[in-house]
């Protein structure tokens, strides 16, 4: 059985439709770090790296207790899957990675110029 999936892509591929969609699976993703108490999403670029380490400390501690977790995370290169491989490795899971390529658009409004920029360095050809 699989507990952990990865789901990678660029902002508006579907990554967050299609994780939601999976039953029994607790969905992690770092933008959820960013909506506040009324279900308000507020994004702060400058608490990005706090998002990150509390979608990485949620999961483990998800895995660590036996839950599937599914995370949906545009993980555009291999050094930001990274952390979630060693988690996977150390807790002995064969992770899943999951690559949405939809066009949907961006719930969160994400600039022109900041999807431009993952665009060019997204790596498709990543180690699992």
């Amino acid at each position: 059985m699989v507990k952990l999936i990865l789901v990678r892509g660029l902002p508006g591929s579907g990554k967050s439709t299609l994780a939601s969609q999976l039953r029994n699976f607790a969905h992690l993703e770092a933008d959820m770090y960013f909506i506040d108490e009324h279900g308000e999403y507020r994004f702060d670029a400058s608490k990005l790296s706090r998002a990150h380490q509390w979608c990485q400390q949620q999961t483990f501690a998800y895995l660590k207790a036996s839950f599937p977790v599914v995370v949906s995370n545009t993980f555009t290169t291999q050094k930001e899957l990274q952390p979630y491989l060693d988690m996977a490795s150390e807790l002995g899971i064969t992770p899943q990675v999951v690559l949405c390529q939809g066009e949907f658009g961006s719930i969160h409004n994400v600039p022109e110029e900041t999807l431009l920029k993952m665009k060019q360095r997204f790596q498709y050809n990543i180690k699992i």
